[in-house]
């Protein structure tokens, strides 16, 4: 079963819908590229996934040795680039409120680094993540 099927609806947007789950979203040409930024971009869904994949693995971590994660939220800028048009840089500000001990921190913190978005981005995407502990 394929995992998504996209359709383009006019002006500059797309549903995708989620095969397994039948979830949907909807994308939008962002207002610097001839559209209305009524939803997230495809470029904001790739930066986005970043942080996403991130607190997941490491969320996927804590589960498996039974540890408490804490509270994890982030802020994500996008930096875009042109000639060609492309993502330049992501900025990632985790912060993070937990009581686990110094060692695990930094093992979840490398685990979210080297996630599978983060190894799937072209090295020519800046990735510059911050870890702010609360």
């Amino acid at each position: 079963m394929p995992t998504s099927t996209i359709k383009y609806t006019h002006p500059l947007k797309t549903t995708a819908i989620h095969n397994r789950s039948g979830n949907s979203l909807i994308t939008d040409a962002p207002v610097d590229n001839n559209g209305q930024g009524a939803y997230f971009s495809p470029t904001d869904l790739a930066a986005t996934s970043l942080a996403s994949c991130m607190m997941t693995v490491m969320g996927i971590y804590a589960d498996q040795n039974s540890l408490d994660l804490g509270e994890i939220e982030c802020d994500l800028q996008k930096e875009m680039a042109s000639n060609p048009r492309r993502i330049k840089a992501i900025t990632i500000e985790m912060r993070w409120k937990t009581d686990l001990p110094e060692k695990e921190i930094q093992k979840l913190k490398n685990i979210g680094l080297n996630c599978p978005v983060a190894k799937s981005l072209h090295p020519d995407i800046e990735q510059k993540i911050s870890f702010i502990m609360l």
